[in-house]
């Protein structure tokens, strides 16, 4: 595939340096095909939200000394959103400024889910072309533990993926 030949670039961002590392070596290494009426050539800015629950880890439980064991707290659950909103709004406001510099379209996309099977879903949907990641130095025994994302997208995209490690000049 050559480099002009790309309509649709998704670069996976998570707040991390590296996943910033992987935006900018995208912005400054790939050219996409020129737009026409019928088709608009775009980066894909992604970001996955996990869920509340895994997010915080935590359940308030039942209430102590007697107190309905089934009652929901829907001030922590919209307390916990809220938060995630400010963090994703964040993420992408840095990843925005990163592409401010750049002439190109750029589009965001937020989804909820596990990160592994949402940027390939997204991917698929998007008819994506490549997706560029960044990938975190986790040792042997955290990988086992926690899966790495860029090694599950790479053996499970139905696209190209390039994983961008270290720091990069562009």
């Amino acid at each position: 595939m050559a480099r002009s030949d790309l309509g649709c670039v998704m670069v996976a961002v998570d707040g991390s340096d590296e996943s910033m590392n992987a935006l900018r070596w995208a912005l400054g290494n790939l050219n996409l095909r020129p737009s026409s009426e019928e088709s608009r050539s775009s980066f894909v800015i992604l970001h996955v939200q996990s869920p509340p629950s895994i997010s915080v880890g935590l359940n308030p439980g039942a209430i102590p000394f007697g107190g309905p064991s089934d009652l929901e707290v829907p001030a922590f659950t919209a307390a916990i959103e809220a938060h995630q909103q400010r963090i994703t709004q964040a993420i992408l406001d840095h990843a925005l400024k990163i592409c401010a510099e750049k002439n190109v379209n750029v589009k965001t996309q937020v989804v909820v889910g596990d990160p592994k099977e949402k940027i390939c879903e997204v991917a698929e949907k998007l008819h994506t072309d490549l997706l560029v990641m960044g990938c975190r130095p986790f040792g042997p025994i955290k990988r086992m533990f926690l899966g790495s994302v860029s090694n599950y997208c790479t053996n499970k995209a139905h696209c190209p993926v390039i994983i961008i490690k270290g720091s990069t000049t562009s």
